[in-house]
C-alpha cells in the first residue's frame, strides 16, 4: 500500500475512490469504467498541480519518503555484474555504504553509494544511511581503485548526514570524511555524484566532491538538516520549516549557486511514484554525464573539479 505524505492527502482520496470504483466494476455489479478513467485523469492532474508547487519543506518530506529509490534499487536497475567489496582495511565494514566494481551499460565503474534499508531491519543494518568513519575510509579505498584501473567513480548521495554517536567519533569521523573529501577532490578519472534523496552535511559531500554533481528534481542538498538548523537558529526544532524555507536546499535554488550542475526531472508524483522510470532517466544523465567528461585527460579532470568548487560562493567582491 503506497505511503501518502499530508500534502498528498486530496491525491489519496482520489485514489481511493478510483480503488472502490475498480473493485465495483470488476465484481459485476456495474460499468464504471468511464467514471474510473475520468477520475484518474483528474488524480494526475491533480498530482502535477500539487507537485508543480511544492514549498522548501515539502519537498524535504518527498527526498525522504520511504519508497523512493534507494542505493540498492539504482544498483539493480543500472549496474550490472556488481561486485561488492566490504571492509576499509584499517577497522571493519560499514553497511551504510555500499560500493564495489560493475558495468554501467557496458562501461566498468566503480559504484557506491549510501544506503538507508527498506524494513526495520535493513535500516538497522545500514546505520538508516548515517555512515561511520570505516564507512569513508572504504569509500577512500575504493576511489584508490578506480584510479589504479582508470575506472570512473559514480555515486549516489542519500543520507541524513554522518553517523554522531560516540564510538564514530573515537574512529575519527572529522578526519575519515575530510580524507574522503579531498581524495574526490584529487581523482584522476571522471566522478560524477547523483543526490537521489537528501545529502546532508559533510557525510553526504564526502561522496560527492565530484566533477559533476547531479540531483533529483525534489531531492535536498545541504550543510546541515533543517531540523538541526532550527534548533540552532530557534533553539526549536519544531520550527524545522521555516529554516527550510531560508536554506536555499532545493534543486533549483542549488543549480542558480552553482552547488550542483543538473537537475533531473522526477515523474509526475515524485520518484517514488514510478521506480522504474526514475532509475532510467538517472541512467540517462549519468550515460550523457560520463561520455562529456570521457574527453578530459586526468589532470584536466582534477583542475576542472578544483575549479567548480572554487567558484562556489563566489560574490565578486575584492
Amino acid at each position: 500500500m503506497r505511503h501518502y505524505l499530508e500534502f498528498e492527502r486530496p491525491i489519496a482520496d482520489l485514489e481511493a475512490k478510483i480503488e472502490e470504483l475498480s473493485a465495483l466494476s470488476s465484481s459485476g455489479g456495474a460499468n464504471l469504467d468511464a467514471e474510473v478513467k475520468a477520475l484518474r485523469e483528474r488524480a494526475l492532474v491533480l498530482t502535477k498541480e500539487t507537485y508543480a508547487q511544492l514549498e522548501p519543506w515539502q519537498k524535504t518530506m518527498v527526498a525522504r519518503h520511504p519508497e523512493r529509490p534507494h542505493m540498492v534499487d539504482y544498483l539493480e536497475g543500472l549496474i550490472e555484474d556488481f561486485v561488492e567489496l566490504r571492509g576499509d582495511r584499517k577497522f571493519g565494514d560499514d553497511q551504510a555504504i555500499i560500493g564495489g566494481l560493475g558495468r554501467f551499460r557496458g562501461q566498468s565503474v566503480v559504484v557506491m553509494g549510501h544506503e538507508k534499508g527498506h524494513d526495520t531491519n535493513s535500516r538497522l543494518r545500514h546505520n538508516f544511511g548515517m555512515a561511520r568513519p570505516e564507512g569513508y575510509r572504504k569509500a577512500v579505498r575504493l576511489m584508490d581503485m578506480a584510479e589504479q584501473y582508470g575506472l570512473p567513480v559514480v555515486t549516489f548521495v542519500d543520507t541524513a548526514g554522518a553517523y554522531p554517536g560516540i564510538g564514530a567519533e573515537e574512529r575519527g569521523q572529522a578526519e575519515a570524511i575530510a580524507r574522503s573529501t579531498e581524495r574526490g577532490l584529487t581523482l584522476k578519472v571522471p566522478f560524477i555524484a547523483t543526490v537521489t534523496g537528501e545529502g546532508g552535511s559533510g557525510g553526504a559531500i564526502a561522496l560527492a566532491a565530484a566533477n559533476r554533481v547531479l540531483i533529483l528534481e525534489h531531492s535536498i542538498y545541504s550543510v546541515i538538516s533543517p531540523e538541526g538548523a532550527a534548533s540552532i537558529l530557534w533553539r526549536d526544532g519544531s520550527r524545522a520549516k521555516d529554516a527550510a524555507d531560508q536554506m536555499k536546499i532545493t534543486a533549483p535554488d542549488l543549480l542558480k549557486v552553482g552547488i550542483v550542475d543538473r537537475v533531473i526531472e522526477e515523474p509526475a508524483g515524485g520518484a517514488h511514484s514510478d521506480r522504474e522510470d526514475m532509475i532510467r532517466r538517472v541512467g540517462d544523465a549519468l550515460e550523457s554525464e560520463l561520455q562529456a567528461l570521457s574527453y578530459l585527460s586526468p589532470d584536466q579532470l582534477v583542475a576542472q573539479r578544483a575549479e567548480r568548487f572554487y567558484k562556489i560562493g563566489e560574490t565578486g567582491l575584492v
